[in-house]
């Protein structure tokens, strides 16, 4: 049974740094796609981040290119986002997502077939 576990989300000063984990079980994490998603209130998701699965390639939405990072650890079949120089309008619930399938750099929510459950992260002084 494929099951995604979130933890790390909470309530950050502008400024400040989160780092959230995602914990993979009922599968192999390193023949996935790995992906971040948010949802603020009254938006639709956005793709915050993915990985490839093949190369370890990146992606980021613009608004957070240079201030959050993805990464994965396969040997404990986990992966991360670290968030750093955080503001107010990375204020969300965070998901992590993954795919076996869909092609690296794909950021359509539509495209993931697994999901965790979310986690807050809330940015205000």
């Amino acid at each position: 049974q494929v099951q995604l576990v979130e933890s790390g989300g909470g309530l950050v000063q502008p400024g400040g740094s989160l780092t959230l984990s995602c914990a993979a079980s009922g599968f192999t994490l390193n023949y996935y796609v790995i992906a971040w998603f948010r949802q603020a209130p009254g938006k639709e998701r956005e793709g915050v981040s993915c990985s490839s699965n093949s190369d370890s390639t990146t992606y980021y939405l613009n608004s957070v290119k240079g201030r959050f990072t993805i990464s994965r650890d396969n040997a404990k079949n986990t992966f991360y986002l670290e968030m750093k120089s955080l503001k107010p309008e990375d204020t969300a619930i965070y998901y992590c997502a993954v795919d076996r399938w869909v092609v690296p750099g794909n950021l359509d929510a539509d495209e993931y077939d697994y999901w965790g459950q979310g986690t807050q992260v809330t940015v205000s002084s």
